[in-house]
């Protein structure tokens, strides 16, 4: 009886040891309240505000340039675009040569010059920059070595350079097609790259034939292209056709570039020449 009392006390110690060790561990146990959950805000959603498209400057429809894929499609299409006010531009200034050469003539005969001629030359002197405080027989020589025309395909490869094709936002937006800068406010369109401080803009127009104009007087007059005019000259006078490739020297001061330029320029005339072939005049007409 005792055996048995025994051994069921140690069989009952045994398996109260064995609860004790499967249930110990949980009884002791800190259990952590969760940390309160602060609710994340949605991020905000920041609409942004549709890209302003420039528009025109003016009402020409232009050829959509970009959008042609063909290389000498693109080519031949803007130079056909362009060369209408090329020409006309240089058959004005052609006819005004003329009439400056014939007073000269006139002058030099010691023939009398009329009102209708003074005024007529007043007009040039004033178009041309020239000083009036020359001697009147002056004045027709420094107007004889302005007033003249331009090669077209100096000007076309010019207007190709300096436009992208006709692509830049300056020929889409403005008609320049020449790069041009004008400095009085709201003349044109400001540059993205304007340096701070500067005022310049690049000019806008009206037409294509007041950008061409505006750049035949801008070479015929500023300072900077006096060596484009002394090389015209020096072709005159020794009955020399104006060749756009040498006249394209005198044109260093047209970009930042200088004679990287002229040397761009000279292979576009070269590589495009048969686009020229309508543009070619007999050495008289030049």
């Amino acid at each position: 009886m005792t055996k048995l009392n025994l051994s069921t006390l140690f069989a009952l110690g045994l398996v109260i040891l064995l609860l004790v060790a499967l249930i110990a561990p949980f009884t002791f146990l800190t259990i952590e309240k969760p940390a309160p959950v602060t609710p994340v805000a949605a991020p905000k959603v920041v609409k942004k505000a549709p890209k302003k498209v420039e528009q025109p400057l003016h009402n020409v429809r232009l050829p959509d340039f970009a959008r042609i894929v063909d290389v000498k499609e693109k080519k031949r299409q803007f130079f056909a675009f362009m060369r209408p006010a090329i020409n006309a531009e240089n058959n004005k200034i052609r006819a005004e040569r003329a009439r400056v050469e014939q007073l000269i003539a006139e002058l030099t005969l010691e023939q009398p010059l009329t009102d209708e001629d003074q005024q007529f030359i007043n007009g040039l002197l004033k178009k041309y920059k020239v000083s009036k405080k020359y001697s009147l027989l002056r004045q027709l020589y420094e107007l004889e070595l302005k007033v003249d025309v331009i090669p077209p395909a100096l000007v076309l490869v010019q207007a190709a350079n300096e436009s992208a094709w006709g692509t830049s936002r300056f020929a889409r937006i403005g008609l320049n097609f020449f790069g041009v800068w004008c400095y009085s406010k709201g003349c044109g369109m400001v540059p993205s790259g304007r340096n701070t401080g500067a005022k310049h803009e690049v000019a806008a127009y009206k037409s294509v034939a007041e950008g061409v104009a505006r750049y035949f007087q801008n070479i015929n007059t500023h300072h900077a292209y006096s060596v484009f005019r002394a090389i015209r000259r020096q072709l005159r006078e020794q009955s020399q056709p104006l060749a756009p490739e040498i006249l394209a020297t005198g044109l260093t001061a047209y970009s930042e570039r200088g004679a990287e330029y002229v040397l761009e320029l000279t292979e576009m005339i070269r590589h495009n020449r048969q686009y020229f072939k309508l543009d070619k005049p007999s050495a008289k007409s030049l």
